[in-house]
């Protein structure tokens, strides 16, 4: 037993030389999966206090509660931005301190949770509102997949706007893990947004979504080509998924793909398959497999509905 597990080792220390890409050696410590899962866990308790903690929390105790968990939260996500950091080097390239940068990006990252807070809000009024099952924000907020993915990925756009590499993703590859809601942290959502059920729903990361909008489980807004350079490999960091406008409805198992426009208003029905912008106050569902489109504002009520 001793000489065969002698004999793996060496053929895994081989590998390590000639099977490239897989490996992390000799490079700066990378962001902790495990310690950026429990930051987000954390961070969840900071935006919605009482409803992930395992014990009440008293007014009288939320000073203490606040300072001590910001306080924690901030010293464990400022190691990890700084791995972060030295793994992506920002403009300011090797000489940059990034000691002091960590410190900086966590200050301002931890100083606009107030106003995440305030659309998050708005994200549980609407599903609230939207659903007639609900019997309370309560529920919605213990219960519902989709505000803890929307909540995970407000925070996580945040990081990924400022360039943070590698965390955003890892905290909205969790919640997708724990959800089946696959938002990347680069997508812009509006306020008052609600995802009903939830499971499968895909969202890429230059996707635009406005204010009021609902969508149902199933529901894919991705890109539908991926432009390659004259080496052959995928260009990177353009528009490729679709923007989606106020006040717009998507129904279950729907795939919207490519840079195109969903006008103010429409409804898309389920199963839809679409890689074409509609104008405003369109309707646009399945018939006899084919996909059809109207512009009447008389057939919203008709089709607005809910499981």
């Amino acid at each position: 037993m001793a000489t065969k597990l002698f004999e793996t080792v060496q053929q895994l220390l081989d590998s390590f030389h000639t099977v490239g890409g897989i490996n992390h050696i000799d490079g700066h410590n990378l962001p902790s999966r495990d310690a950026v899962v429990e930051i987000t866990r954390d961070l969840l308790r900071l935006l919605f206090p009482g409803f992930y903690d395992k014990e009440s929390i008293h007014s009288a105790q939320l000073v203490k509660y606040a300072t001590e968990l910001t306080s924690s939260i901030a010293r464990r996500l400022e190691q990890e931005i700084h791995k972060s950091l030295e793994y992506r080097p920002s403009a300011g390239g090797h000489d940059q301190d990034y000691a002091a940068a960590a410190a900086y990006e966590t200050a301002a990252f931890l100083q606009q949770l107030p106003a995440v807070r305030a659309i998050l809000q708005t994200d549980v009024l609407s599903a609230y509102e939207g659903d007639p099952a609900a019997i309370s924000t309560e529920e919605i907020i213990l219960a519902y997949p989709g505000i803890e993915a929307i909540a995970v990925q407000r925070m996580a756009h945040l990081l990924y706007q400022r360039h943070i590499a590698l965390i955003p993703r890892i905290m909205t590859e969790w919640a997708h893990n724990k959800t089946g809601i696959d938002i990347h942290p680069g997508a812009q959502i509006g306020e008052h947004f609600f995802i009903d059920h939830g499971t499968g729903v895909v969202i890429g990361e230059t996707s635009v979504i406005g204010c009021n909008v609902k969508i149902y489980q199933g529901v894919t807004l991705g890109a539908k080509s991926f432009p390659k350079d004259d080496k052959g490999r995928i260009v990177k960091g353009i528009k490729r998924h679709p923007n989606i406008e106020d006040d717009v409805t998507i129904y279950a198992g729907a795939t919207i793909l490519g840079d195109v426009t969903i006008g103010r208003g429409s409804i898309i029905g389920g199963n839809v398959w679409l890689i074409e912008s509609v104008p405003p106050g369109t309707v646009v569902y399945q018939e006899g497999g084919q996909t059809k489109m109207k512009h009447a504002a008389k057939d919203r009520d008709k089709m607005v509905g809910h499981t």
